[in-house]
């Protein structure tokens, strides 16, 4: 019986770990969380916020991630889509979701990641 989504694992090329630390901590603010002794030695990074927890691995063929992606929940998402631009990174708003705000980013390596904030509905009227 499923509970919860432990993590989200998303590829990157051999060598990129000093920028996606760069983005991962200095941009979206996560921490890096530290990899088990066995699995530190193939590579890549691992980063945390609240609940939400980010594996990059190190592939070999790399081909980065552009439909498929995170779904990350913030708050403040006007102030979050700001800083992120503040630090370089694009921020493309889509208002599709019902009930929500969003916008989709990129990694350094081209992941794409997708941000939102739900958002109080007004009840219909009766």
């Amino acid at each position: 019986m499923i509970g919860a989504v432990d993590h989200v694992q998303l590829a990157a090329p051999p060598g990129s770990e000093p920028e996606l630390r760069a983005f991962y901590t200095g941009v979206l603010g996560m921490a890096e969380l530290t990899k088990p002794p066995v699995l530190a030695g193939r590579g890549g990074c691992w980063f945390g916020a609240g609940s939400a927890v980010l594996h990059l691995g190190i592939e070999e063929d790399f081909r980065p991630a552009r439909k498929a992606h995170p779904g990350l929940r913030v708050s403040d998402i006007h102030g979050f889509a700001k800083q992120l631009q503040g630090r370089g990174a694009s921020v493309v708003w889509d208002y599709d979701l019902p009930g929500h705000l969003r916008f989709y980013s990129q990694d350094p390596v081209g992941n794409r990641l997708e941000f939102l904030e739900p958002i109080a509905m007004a009840p219909p009227e009766s």
